[in-house]
């Protein structure tokens, strides 16, 4: 039996771990939110990750009855998520009207009733960004709210 690293993410989710036989690490980051993320990690650098693949919960089904295995991770993800809370890192595309507009303007919260807690641009990580913060293509929003005001969040950032 595969041993799989089980890692628990204060307010993001649950991160799994494993090594295949071939000595590829691949993870599956399952956040709050219910969404999950397919993690194919570098293999000259353990804590980078070669590609990430964003899956919506329809997709993450589907490749796991392609794989054919159980909803035991769908259970465990249940139980760890906090009644009305989701925390999650979206990114701003370069097709999203939020690019290029400061977070007042873009009237983020108003919209989503999400609050932006932190963004993180290249190496930098502002918290608490100002009203006046200009958001830019690529920076990653660090978002909190409902799971249904993410969902709404994330659309406006890819300009959906």
């Amino acid at each position: 039996m595969v041993n799989v690293e089980r890692t628990e993410l204060p307010g993001v989710g649950v991160r799994y771990d494993f090594v295949t036989g071939a000595g590829a690490r691949v993870g599956v980051l399952v956040h709050r939110t219910g969404r999950r993320e397919l993690l194919v990690y570098d293999s000259r650098d353990a804590d980078s990750c070669r590609a990430v693949i964003r899956l919506e919960p329809e997709e993450a089904g589907t490749l796991t009855e392609l794989l054919g295995t159980s909803q035991v991770s769908e259970q465990l993800a249940a139980m760890q998520r906090i009644e009305g809370l989701a925390i999650d890192w979206l990114t701003v595309a370069e097709s999203s009207a939020c690019a290029g507009r400061t977070l007042r303007d873009s009237a983020l919260r108003e919209l989503t009733g999400v609050s932006v807690v932190a963004v993180v641009r290249g190496d930098e990580t502002i918290p608490a960004p100002a009203p006046d913060f200009q958001l830019a293509t690529g920076d990653s929003v660090v978002a909190v709210g409902t799971p249904e005001g993410i969902a709404q969040l994330f659309a406006l950032l890819q300009g959906s």
